[in-house]
């Protein structure tokens, strides 16, 4: 028999089950109430059809029954819901009974049924389906706790918020026991809160949470609904750590994979604090400039550029031309794209872009409508120490894409660039400055018909080698957290937004313009580390150290987006601006790069940065060896 019916096997009562057990509580319902009236020896009118009678009720509420589907819901997961159903259902039944009564009364003189009964069988009827539903739900709760005990170690929560959405997720956790969460309570902002129940947990105020150091003993951690607000979430995340809790975050209701809601808890990134409001993005523009075009992203396998890719593949492009001179990031990335968008047309391209006559041949080939250029060398201290390859890439692979878009009368080609431009401090960031200057010039160039447009902004969140998965592996081993100065400061945007902008401002761009991005507040780069040190469940310079290593060559304490000469323009699109900074013209800035490469052809390190200083006048050095160069009244520049 213990083979037949298992219940721990049992992940939910059959609907026939059910409805067979619903008929079987009607029947004991009426068979209940004629015992008790012939007990108390009640008339009981038309006696002779008592059997007929009885069978009337039952089928009544057969019909609503099956009208109603008050069978169809998962018992185990049982709600109020499911009460309203069968309160639907039992009260239809007696509303028709009434009825029948009503007209066996005006046909027949009497009513077929006594009301008392029918009022006792509408309540006793109903009370015992809803009290099987509950009592199977327990069961199954108990049986399940039982299983998973031991198995798992129950991590208890504490859900943040008493609002709808907060109770699906405590309801969630409560239905799932498989899984290694245990609701404990709740926590609410809210001052009428205060011994409050829900769900058969109580209901904590935050002040509470200040003021009490054992009730913090009852959580292990705080789970924050998918859609509340960063300063909000700031605030619970803050108390949580400093009372010793983890922080976990719930999926948005409308983002809820296959393995729900529970499956999709995860722990607060710090990701998660310094996501910034939606982005307005006019679709449609953006779209028709890409509608069937052919398209070419440089440094496509790229954080920057292999999004810019996705987004571009969403817009119904002809063609989309891949560049990247990383092999297995590139391969990586195909394997990705060919599964996700199988109807758009890819051509992924292994090449350098400092190979001219490879990228004329995918011009001559592929005719390209705009070209997105974010292929860059970005490493701060190693281009310091070979400036010869940022002269390559970054200045070299820039003109030969700038130069082919007008040979072959490229629509739009768009620059990804840094706020490392600015004022720089590293070769890396004049490199980039040097290529913005060269592409600013050929918009006013003879017979061009391109619009040359730069894009600026600043670090994102997640890129590669960027300050934050570098943190999370120091972390993940112990640490320690190293940071270069304690004061160091940093504007940080997610990937998707800089990538929307790119492709915003490309499309509202009339050419010539240096796009600046609205970045936000700046972010001190210690802060961020310790909140990552207490989100990961330690505690800074205890459990992790932050260790302070020094600026790296050519580091600088805080970037900025604009230069001291420049002037800003706003745009219809509040998060865009237009820099106006120093332009040069094409013959000056064509002959420098030209010195410039013959330099670096040459490995002679020190002559390429004097010519990078000559281009770039307010490129001075910072903890670098080229600061002897800066000291010189005036620079030197060999042919």
């Amino acid at each position: 028999m213990g083979n037949v019916f298992k219940i721990k096997e049992l992940r939910y009562v059959p609907r026939w089950l059910v409805f067979f057990i619903d008929i079987s509580i009607v029947s004991f319902s009426v068979l209940t109430i004629y015992l008790l009236l012939k007990k108390l020896h009640v008339t009981i009118y038309f006696v002779e059809y008592l059997n007929e009678k009885i069978l009337t009720i039952i089928g009544v509420n057969i019909l609503f029954m099956l009208l109603f589907k008050t069978y169809a819901g998962i018992i185990r997961y049982s709600t109020f819901f499911d009460f309203f159903k069968i309160l639907w259902s039992s009260g239809s039944t007696f509303i028709a009974l009434l009825g029948l009564n009503f007209i066996s009364a005006m046909v027949l003189g009497r009513p077929l049924y006594l009301y008392p009964a029918l009022f006792l069988f509408f309540f006793i009827s109903t009370l015992l389906m809803f009290f099987f539903r509950m009592l199977t739900s327990q069961l199954f709760s108990m049986v399940m706790d039982r299983k998973y005990k031991g198995a798992l170690s129950k991590i208890r929560i504490a859900v943040v918020g008493v609002e709808g959405e907060s109770v699906s997720l405590a309801n969630a956790i409560i239905h799932n026991p498989g899984h290694a969460y245990q609701l404990a309570g709740f926590f609410s902002a809210r001052s009428d809160s205060k011994k409050a129940m829900l769900l058969g947990h109580k209901v904590y105020n935050k002040k509470e949470l200040l003021k009490s150091e054992d009730l913090t003993h009852q959580f292990d951690a705080v789970l924050i609904r998918g859609r509340i607000d960063k300063t909000e979430m700031e605030e619970w995340m803050a108390l949580a750590l400093d009372r010793g809790l983890k922080v976990l975050k719930a999926p948005c209701l409308n983002k809820i994979k296959e393995d729900g809601i529970v499956g999709g808890i995860t722990p607060l990134q710090i990701e998660d604090l310094l996501d910034r409001s939606p982005i307005k993005i006019e679709s449609k523009e953006v779209k028709s400039r890409h509608f069937n075009k052919s398209i070419l992203v440089t440094g496509g396998a790229g954080s920057i550029g292999s999004e810019i890719v996705r987004q571009v593949a969403q817009l119904d492009s002809s063609l989309i031309v891949v560049v990247d001179q990383a092999e297995s990031p590139l391969h990586e990335l195909k394997l990705e794209l060919l599964e996700r968008f199988p109807d758009q047309n890819f051509k992924f391209v292994l090449a350098d872009i400092s190979n001219h006559y490879r990228l004329e041949k995918l011009f001559e080939d592929y005719r390209f409508s705009i070209v997105y250029h974010a292929a860059a060398y970005k490493h701060v201290p190693l281009i310091e120490d070979n400036p010869h390859e940022a002269i390559f890439v970054n200045i070299g692979g820039t003109r030969n894409l700038a130069l082919l878009s007008r040979q072959y009368n490229v629509s739009r080609f768009v620059m990804v660039s840094t706020d490392k431009a600015v004022n720089p401090t590293n070769v890396m960031g004049a490199s980039k400055r040097a290529a913005e200057l060269f592409v600013q010039s050929l918009q006013n160039s003879p017979d061009n018909t391109t619009k040359f447009i730069t894009t600026r902004f600043g670090n994102v969140l997640g890129s590669n080698g960027s300050v934050i998965p570098h943190f999370r592996k120091q972390i993940e081993k112990g640490g320690p957290v190293t940071i270069t100065h304690p004061d160091i400061i940093r504007y940080f945007m997610t990937i998707p937004e800089a990538c929307e902008l790119v492709l915003q401002a490309g499309t509202m761009g009339k050419g010539g313009e240096i796009y600046v991005f609205d970045m936000g507040k700046p972010i001190k780069i210690l802060d961020l580390a310790k909140r990552m040190i207490k989100l990961s469940g330690y505690t800074p310079d205890v459990d992790i150290k932050i260790d302070f290593i020094g600026l790296r060559p050519g580091e600088k304490l805080y970037e900025e987006l604009l230069t001291d000469n420049s002037t800003t323009i706003p745009t219809h699109h509040d998060k865009i601006m237009i820099s106006r900074d120093p332009l040069m013209e094409f013959e000056d800035i064509e002959l420098l790069c030209k010195q410039i490469m013959r330099s670096a052809l040459k490995k002679e390190s020190l002559q390429v940065v004097k010519i990078l200083k000559v281009i770039v006048p307010e490129f001075i050095s910072n903890n670098s060896e080229f600061e002897i160069l800066d000291k010189t009244p005036e620079h030197e520049v060999y042919q």
